[in-house]
């Protein structure tokens, strides 16, 4: 048995954990989900049924990972070798931009995608403000960073990463000289590379 279980969909967030276990070589096996037949192993895992979910295979018992921020972090700790981790000095970089892009930014964009319009008397309550003050924060960010903590790639940036990456793709984000910078240089990462062509292979669109 491998070490975990992937429970995904290539058209889904899955895509993210995709890269995370590539990034740092896990032993896993893919359980792919199709959206109008869940397997029951997935909802025992998760009773929501969503994907990413992984289950790390932990001698006699297992563990659930869900949401792929948790699950980027979960394997860059399992897996110390693979370097993804940050020093003691970018810890706070690498934990605030990770969950700025899970809170934030994932909110702010979906508002905006589903209309909704947050009062100007409640935005404390929304979390992100607005959507273009939680865009223009991150834009600053990586105005001024190659990666998430400085010079040196991490973990945070692969989840960091796929939210811009889609982002430009699917035109949620604004079309910033420093997002379209900071995606290139992740583009290049042989992780992700094979990551996006086994997941177009799955589709049936590669070339």
């Amino acid at each position: 048995m491998a070490e975990f279980t992937f429970f995904t969909n290539p058209m889904s967030r899955g895509a993210i954990a995709h890269w995370a276990l590539l990034e740092v070589g896990a032993d896993f096996e893919y359980a792919f989900v199709d959206w109008g037949d869940k397997p029951q192993a997935l909802l025992d895992a998760n009773p929501m049924g969503k994907v990413p979910t992984l289950v790390h295979h932990h001698g006699d018992h297992d563990h659930v990972v869900t949401e792929a921020a948790a699950i980027c972090h979960y394997l860059a700790e399992t897996h110390p070798d693979a370097g993804l981790l940050p020093n003691a000095h970018k810890k706070a970089d690498y934990f605030r931009w990770l969950f700025f892009a899970a809170g934030p930014i994932e909110a702010a964009v979906t508002s905006k995608a589903m209309g909704w319009e947050v009062p100007d008397d409640k935005r404390g309550m929304a979390g992100f403000g607005t959507y273009e003050l939680a865009v223009d924060t991150l834009d600053n960010w990586l105005s001024s960073h190659d990666y998430v903590c400085g010079k040196t790639f991490t973990m945070a940036d692969v989840y960091v990463g796929s939210q811009v990456d889609w982002g430009l793709m699917f035109k949620s984000l604004p079309d910033r000289d420093s997002f379209k910078a900071y995606a290139e240089r992740l583009q290049q990462r042989e992780a992700y590379r094979k990551a996006r062509a086994i997941e177009a292979e799955q589709r049936g669109d590669a070339a």
